[in-house]
């Protein structure tokens, strides 16, 4: 494994998520694991998380390590007296094993990996990538319906600003005859770089604005929240709402296919917890849950052979 920092789902080959999928799987047999014992991870998050920074931070403790961590550093660590992301990074690196970071800003993983001593792993920047989430993305598919090539997914909501969306395309597109659907406002569709990617690997995709046209040919729904944070609050009044799957409209759904979502979800899906916890097309919960044997694999590879 030849790979030291994660920095873009680019970086994953089939045969490396093959390989983690296994290790996750064996994992989440065993439930722990000493592997990383007496190793120190440190958790940079500059924006908020919870499923994110708490997965990671449970990976590393049930892998034998420990964890140093700061939830708010935008406000909670020396940026705020005007210290360089770059002197942090430094600093940071002697203290710890692997570096989780989230920041705002796009391309700010790339930044910590030229001056860092450990690894780093992009936690999510900006309106950049979120490998991570695509990794555990990815698991979650290949767990549902034995096979990442051959299915056709609806990518729902705000395209435009989800890094989760654009992490999740280029791993798609590593694997044979996947068909994407772009559902979204017209404000805020996929970004031409995306497209011209996915038009690169020969891989079909078409844009629509209507969702319940196509979440009965699809195998897999991925909803996506609006991104009020990252857009202009006109842009969020024009699309909030837009997309919705709730009672009304999940019996459109066919019955193998799958409803998934990075989590938070808001008002694009309303259904009530009974369905959410007995129908087996919602899959968004065990989604999250993938996250944590995922992270566990991904940690035990990238600090065992840096």
């Amino acid at each position: 494994m030849s790979i030291t920092h994660i920095l873009e789902s680019q970086q994953f080959t089939p045969d490396i998520l093959l390989k983690l999928f296994r290790r996750a799987d064996e994992l989440r047999e065993k439930g722990f694991d000493n592997c990383l014992c007496g190793k120190i991870l440190a958790t940079l998050f500059y924006e908020p998380s919870t499923r994110t920074r708490l997965s990671f931070e449970s990976a590393m403790l049930r892998l034998g390590g420990t964890v140093i961590s700061t939830e708010n550093a935008k406000e909670f660590s020396s940026a705020v007296k005007g210290e360089s992301l770059f002197d942090t990074i430094r600093i940071v690196a002697a203290y710890s094993d692997c570096i989780v970071i989230r920041h705002h800003e796009t391309g700010a993983a790339v930044q910590a990996a030229e001056v860092s001593s450990v690894p780093i792993i992009n936690a999510g920047d900006g309106k950049g990538q979120h490998p991570t989430q695509a990794l555990l993305d990815v698991y979650t598919i290949y767990r549902e319906f034995g096979r990442l090539d051959n299915l056709k997914i609806a990518m729902v909501g705000d395209l435009l600003s989800g890094r989760t969306v654009r992490s999740l395309c280029y791993l798609l597109a590593k694997f044979n005859q996947n068909k994407i659907i772009f559902v979204s406002p017209s404000n805020l569709k996929m970004g031409e770089d995306i497209k011209e990617h996915l038009n690169k690997k020969g891989v079909e995709f078409s844009e629509e604005t209507d969702l319940n046209k196509v979440v009965g040919e699809v195998d897999v729904i991925y909803m996506t929240r609006i991104q009020k944070e990252r857009i202009s609050s006109e842009d969020y009044e024009k699309a909030k709402g837009k997309f919705i799957i709730d009672e009304s409209n999940l019996g459109l759904i066919n019955n193998n296919s799958r409803i998934m979502h990075p989590l938070p979800h808001c008002e694009e899906i309303c259904l009530p917890i009974k369905i959410e916890e007995e129908d087996k097309r919602v899959a968004y919960f065990r989604q999250a849950e993938n996250g944590l044997y995922a992270r566990m694999a991904l940690l035990e590879m990238i600090i065992n052979t840096k």
